[in-house]
């Protein structure tokens, strides 16, 4: 039977991906492990690979589109096979199981389980029997919904033991291992690399060599469909002609048809397009003339247009001799327009969602850094790691908080939660997006044990390596640009915490000491509230208590 190829999910929000490039066309022969096509998604541009060896029979989705998660983008089956029944398959499912009332959820598993294949298969039951297991995607955080594959580590035939790991599985912001827990062969892979799946969705099926498993393949182990697929079918008797018609017009403007067979890395198609490259012109110095990133970062442009305004401007003396003349230059109005990322919209939605809904106000406050400036230089004397001021800032915000519950609340629509724990949120700027971090028990730790946390994090988000542990559960958020030199700024708060401090950039100016101006060292931080759970007088209470311990640090160590 053909296989049905859907739009994966790659993050716990993402809605929909952009078909960004088909590597394969209608009619080509296609291998297990052949890029198909490339997606872009709400973290990067990646190559979405085929499970199956077979014969590119339809293509659903135009290069450039927008599609839904999980809409059918293709099927791949056996040369000359009649693929419709698969996509009628996949729409009738999908049909059915929006037909059901919410009410009977609970009682649509069992029963769709419990079904006979349509070509005789056997059941789920009836297969565990047998020895066959059936792996479903894990809950990997409370909040979790759905989970993408990031690699198989096997492929459908090999055995496998029930220590083996079967695939890394992704996250918005974790990728962790899943291990199969079951010995046998591997007899099916219903999710491919890139793709996601629900929580407790058919990822894999484990068991003896040769069983069959089309009863349970049969009995909606799939996601509901979108709308769009009812056109889609109608349209696939004339695949030929339609996938002509997507090569000769779908092409996305940012990239020009002459880029269509060049070969070039995901990364180096995005910098190129971002940069209004024409990779035509770009020379691949990879394997077989691929074009990787240095190519894009070291071409250069050739120097044609700008001859023409040289050429115009030696011209325009000669209009009028006798009196001063300005130049004429001649401009183009240039501009490139991008898709908003998924991980920018849910980013978008979030921080809008806490700053129109939590009333935000703001106090700020400077701070004579001397003292602190002396303790770092004699703590890195001697400390095991490096302290930075932020390390300096996130012990003196968990000790200040201890002292004011109510900074350390948040807000639960008929009750107020007073956090006694101090979970300091620290929030780290990573490509396209933001993540926090959380240094737990911060109050009871030292300066290098934040310090040795704090950058361990940093490596972590960098390399999109969190865990969902390593990011949930904060009580109060910092946000530092000082490094950047930003004097102050203000922050909206990480919801659910009651606040968030914004720290500034350490400044050199004069000050008054003892009724003399002498050169200082201050540093500005603004408190943002959320007023439901924090008043203008707590938090000012609070803002004195922090000032308090970073002008004299000596009390952090107490």
């Amino acid at each position: 039977m053909a296989d049905v190829i859907k739009m994966p999910k790659m993050s716990d929000t993402m809605t929909e991906g952009v078909l960004a490039k088909w590597h394969k066309k209608v009619g080509d022969k296609v291998k297990s492990g052949d890029v198909l096509a490339e997606v872009e998604t709400d973290k990067a541009t990646m190559d979405m690979e085929s499970y199956w060896d077979g014969t590119l029979l339809y293509i659903g989705v135009e290069e450039g589109a927008s599609v839904p998660v999980d809409a059918i983008m293709a099927v791949i089956g056996k040369e000359g096979e009649d693929y419709k029944a698969a996509l009628e398959a996949e729409k009738g499912g999908a049909e059915a199981e929006s037909e059901k009332p919410k009410a009977e959820s609970t009682e649509e598993a069992p029963k769709e389980e419990a079904a006979p294949a349509q070509g005789g298969g056997l059941s789920e039951e009836e297969l565990a029997e047998k020895g066959v297991t059936v792996i479903r995607m894990p809950l990997l955080s409370d909040t979790m919904t759905e989970g993408v594959i990031a690699e198989w580590h096997k492929k459908v035939g090999d055995k496998v033991k029930d220590d083996d790991v079967l695939a890394d599985v992704e996250t918005d912001k974790a990728t962790m291992e899943v291990m199969g827990y079951a010995t046998g062969t591997l007899l099916h892979i219903g999710v491919e690399k890139g793709a996601a799946a629900k929580v407790n969705g058919i990822i894999a099926i484990v068991g003896p060599e040769g069983t069959d498993v089309s009863g349970i393949l049969a009995g909606g182990a799939s996601s509901t469909k979108p709308k769009a697929e009812s056109e889609e079918k109608t349209e696939a008797p004339k695949e030929e002609k339609q996938q002509t018609t997507a090569d000769s017009t779908s092409a996305p403007v940012a990239e020009g048809s002459s880029d269509s067979r060049v070969k070039a890395s995901p990364l180096a198609k995005k910098i190129a397009k971002d940069k209004g490259i024409d990779l035509s012109q770009v020379s691949g110095s990879a394997e077989g003339g691929r074009i990787i990133k240095k190519d894009i970062e070291n071409f250069k442009a050739p120097q044609v247009e700008s001859e023409k305004p040289k050429a115009e401007n030696s011209e325009q003396p000669k209009a009028a001799p006798a009196a001063p003349v300005i130049p004429t230059y001649v401009g183009e109005v240039k501009f490139t327009e991008a898709p908003v990322s998924q991980m920018r919209k849910v980013i978008a939605k979030r921080l809008a969602e806490s700053l129109f809904t939590a009333p935000h106000f703001y106090l700020t406050i400077s701070i004579d850094m001397d003292n602190a400036m002396t303790a770092r230089t004699a703590i890195n004397a001697v400390a095991p790691v490096k302290v930075s001021f932020n390390d300096i800032v996130i012990k003196a915000v968990a000790v200040a908080l201890k002292k004011h519950p109510a900074v350390n609340s948040s807000w639960g629509g008929d009750k107020i939660r007073f956090n006694e724990h101090t979970n300091i949120g620290v929030a780290m700027a990573v490509e396209d997006g933001l993540l926090v971090p959380v240094v737990r028990f911060a109050d009871g730790k030292s300066l290098s044990h934040i310090s040795a946390e704090v950058k361990d994090f940093g490596g972590k988000a960098k390399a999109k390596k969190l865990q969902p542990a390593d990011w949930e559960g904060s009580t109060f958020t910092v946000s530092n640009l000082g490094m950047f030199g930003i004097d102050e700024f203000t922050s909206i708060i990480n919801s659910p915490d009651g606040a968030i401090l914004s720290v500034g950039a350490i400044q050199q100016v004069p000050v008054v000491k003892n009724g003399a101006v002498v050169p200082g060292n201050v540093m500005k931080l603004t408190l943002g509230c959320d007023h439901r759970v924090v008043d203008g007088a707590t938090g000012a209470q609070f803002l004195q208590t922090l000032k308090g311990l970073l002008e004299e640090p000596i009390r952090l160590l107490a």
